[in-house]
């Protein structure tokens, strides 16, 4: 998934996204809510870990932004202050869930995959085709029965191949999805990751290039 970060304690955002990027998901960091509202401008974002107490524009008001541009983003709001009034407050403007700081960063992930669900179809906890089985949970990729071994880009690029359902997924919605903004587009780094998967997922072949137009599991 995509997944923007807005939290302005450096230490705090540095860890909650090294955490989520170990979940295999791509991380942006903004520090404040004018810089989070740019980015949300331009990128398609699945959920948004948002800090209510920012600076330059408050966290309420980066939420109802989200909410009247409908982008299909979900919203982990975080907070300092514990109180149901607040956990209450924070949803009434739109925020999808809520979770009081200190957290454990196990449930924080937890929730962002939760709310990932949510942001998109309707999709099995287990992706199943062509012979491979993908736990998005437990991490855990099996072609045949047997174990596949792969690095978090690899399996990121596998997971928007399975839940595309057998259609075309272009280079440019992997580069969106699997890597952050300072993922250069001329790198090559989608071909590159996707001669790895198929290398790791063995013979026969799975991953099939579509000239022109993308990758898919047919």
């Amino acid at each position: 998934m995509r997944v923007l970060v807005v939290e302005d304690e450096p230490l705090l955002a540095d860890a909650v996204s090294e955490w989520l990027r170990g979940e295999a998901h791509a991380v942006d960091v903004a520090r404040d809510g004018g810089a989070a509202l740019e980015r949300l401008a331009v990128h398609d974002y699945d959920v948004v870990v948002l800090d209510r107490d920012l600076p330059v524009v408050h966290g309420d008001d980066v939420c109802r932004e989200l909410v009247e541009r409908d982008a299909g983003a979900r919203v982990l709001m975080l907070t300092a202050a514990a109180d149901v009034t607040d956990r209450v407050a924070g949803l009434g403007i739109g925020a999808d869930d809520y979770l009081a700081k200190p957290f454990a960063f196990a449930e924080l992930a937890a929730r962002v995959r939760a709310l990932g669900r949510r942001s998109r179809p309707a999709a099995p906890p287990v992706l199943r085709r062509a012979g491979i089985t993908l736990d998005p949970a437990r991490r855990e990729v099996f072609r045949d029965g047997r174990y596949v071994p792969l690095a978090r880009k690899e399996f990121a690029v596998l997971t928007e191949l399975l839940l595309a359902d057998g259609a075309v997924v272009s280079a440019e919605r992997l580069l969106e999805k699997v890597w952050d903004e300072h993922a250069d587009p001329f790198t090559g780094a989608v071909r590159l990751t996707v001669l790895k998967l198929r290398r790791k997922l063995a013979d026969p072949p799975v991953v099939e290039t579509v000239t022109g137009a993308g990758y898919r599991i047919p």
